[in-house]
């Protein structure tokens, strides 16, 4: 997906990636990268999903269309295989991934509302 997103990421004053990756924590530990640390971080490759963010985020730069603020809530799985079904660990950790979403873009003076009903989620 990589560089198919620079679209969404021109004009966008945050950025907020969520995603699972190994954090070297225990299973189900959440953490909070921000600015350099998320690509020290990015440079090692260590999720499937980090491919083409690195090539992404390094093209946003030198556009010069990078978001003003860049953060990351990373969430450490069982394990790094790919599948289409969100872990037992990850299910579990969900409250604390999404408590830290809410700090983060609240400390960014976006305020977050509930929506009455997503298509598919519980959340």
């Amino acid at each position: 997906m990589g560089l198919d997103l620079l679209p969404f990421v021109e004009g966008a004053e945050n950025l907020l990636i969520v995603d699972a990756a190994e954090l070297g924590e225990e299973p189900g530990t959440v953490r909070l990268l921000e600015g350099s640390d998320i690509s020290s971080f990015l440079d090692m490759k260590f999720s499937v999903h980090q491919i083409g963010l690195p090539d992404m985020l390094f093209a946003a730069e030198l556009m010069d269309i990078s978001p003003r603020r860049l953060a990351m809530v990373g969430v450490q799985p069982q394990d790094m295989g790919t599948g289409t079904e969100l872990s037992e660990t990850l299910s579990n950790a969900m409250g604390d991934v999404l408590h830290s979403v809410i700090e983060k873009l609240s400390a960014w003076g976006v305020a977050p509302s509930r929506r009455s009903h997503v298509p598919g989620h519980t959340l």
